[in-house]
Formats: structure tokens, sequence, C-alpha cells
């Protein structure tokens, strides 16, 4: 049975649960973090735990302090953690920016940014020390809205996300003399429940009807990048940005 541990937060559903599925059937033992919904966590473990694998709901809120300390002391109770995927994302209600709450915006910025940088410092204090032959691996997600802007739907996601962008150019350059990869995946508009979560559940579908590829993309598609990106084949690739639009610029 493998030891390795990968992290992902917001594992318990759309993306996130993808990525639990296939990095568990690739032998790592999954920490799956969440932040509210108990049943899905615990469905998604259920499903996605194999006969070497172990995954295991870790609630937790990723933007209250201390929280990174607090996830990868859970991951170390499974293994050695080798893997980050730091999916949890929140948008907030679809609106103009001056007709969004201000407490709204700030939480939200937390989850997708802060969050996100605080939990990569974490992994850095963590594996500085292993060298390179550690090969360990910080797949941020990312999304197009970064380079559209989202005008008025959530700008201030989108300015979260150009954040994660840099964060991950600039750690990779950083991070890879140790012995650890920092690489993004942007996703193009998904069938998730996101959507919903801000207000339009057909978002999706209608965007995605605009899109090159005539429809959105579906998690496992995006759960696809992230594995590639953490396992050997991308082993010389280091502070790329992935898109996973469908063509969407």
């Amino acid at each position: 049975m493998s030891s390795t541990v990968a992290i992902v937060t917001g594992g318990s559903r759309g993306i996130g649960a993808a990525v639990v599925r296939r990095l568990a059937a690739a032998g790592h033992h999954v920490l799956l973090v969440y932040s509210q919904d108990d049943h899905d966590a615990a469905m998604t473990a259920e499903r996605c735990t194999t006969e070497t694998a172990r995954v295991v709901p870790f609630k937790c809120d990723i933007a209250a302090p201390g929280s990174a300390e607090v996830v990868f002391d859970g991951a170390a109770q499974l293994g050695v953690p080798v893997i980050l995927v730091n999916n949890a994302g929140i948008t907030g209600r679809i609106n103009s920016l001056a007709d969004s709450d201000a407490d709204a915006i700030r939480h939200a910025v937390d989850v997708d940014l802060t969050a996100t940088i605080l939990l990569c410092r974490e992994a850095m204090i963590r594996w500085a020390d292993v060298g390179r032959a550690g090969q360990r691996s910080i797949v941020n997600l990312s999304s197009v809205a970064a380079k559209t802007g989202s005008p008025g739907e959530y700008v201030w996601y989108a300015a979260a996300k150009a954040g994660v962008n840099a964060l991950t150019v600039g750690l990779a350059v950083e991070a890879a003399p140790h012995g650890i990869r920092v690489n993004a995946v942007s996703p193009g508009t998904t069938a998730t429940t996101i959507h919903a979560r801000a207000g339009r559940p057909d978002r999706a579908a209608e965007v995605g009807a605009r899109s090159p590829m005539g429809r959105p993309a579906q998690p496992d598609e995006i759960a696809a990048a992230v594995e590639w990106l953490v396992g050997p084949e991308a082993s010389y690739v280091n502070g790329a940005i992935l898109d996973v639009t469908g063509g969407t610029r």
C-alpha cells in the first residue's frame, strides 16, 4: 500500500471530488478537505476509497487562522504528504461589484487566494528540507476568469484567481531548488454546483454553449489535467498555467 498522501481542498464535490477519485485510483491516500457538507464528503470518500488507498474526510474552514497547519497535521496522520491540490473556491453571489456585499467579497478572497497562499507556505515550510529527490507537487486551481475579468458577475473572484496565477509562477521558481513543482490548472466554465451557489444554476450550460466546443467542461476533464501535472510524466513541468477551457480565451 502506498504511504504517500495527497491533500485536496474542496474535495467533497465537483472538480475536487473528481481529483480525489483519480488520485486515490493512482494509489495515493487522500485527505479530503471540506468545510460544510458532511454528507457529500462522506459519500465522496466512500466512493473513492480503494483497496490500496484510503480517502479520509477532514472538515476544516481553510479561511480560518491556523488552518494550514491543521490540514498538514491531519495529512501527516495518513503518511507522507507529497501532493497539495488547492481546489477549494467560492464566488459569492453573481452581481456587479458596486452591488456586492463587502464581507462576502472578503470571504471569497480569503478562500480563493489567501488560503491558497498560506497552504502553499505551509507546504514550503514542511517540504523545503527534502531536497530535489523528494519530488513533491503543488497544483493550484485557477480559472479562465483570471483572463476575462468576469465583468458583471464576480470581478473579485477573477482578481483572486489572477493572484493564484501570479503565486504559481513566482513560487515555482522559489520551490524548484527544493524538489517542489508548482503548477496551476485554469478551467473554463465547468458543470459543477458552484453556479447554483452563486445564484444561477443554468449558467454552466448557458456559458458553455457559447464556447468553441459548444458545452461546459465536465469535472473529470479538469481533474485529468491535475492528475497529469502531479504525475511523473510532468516531471519537468514547473510554473505552468494549463488552460483547460475548450478554446475559450
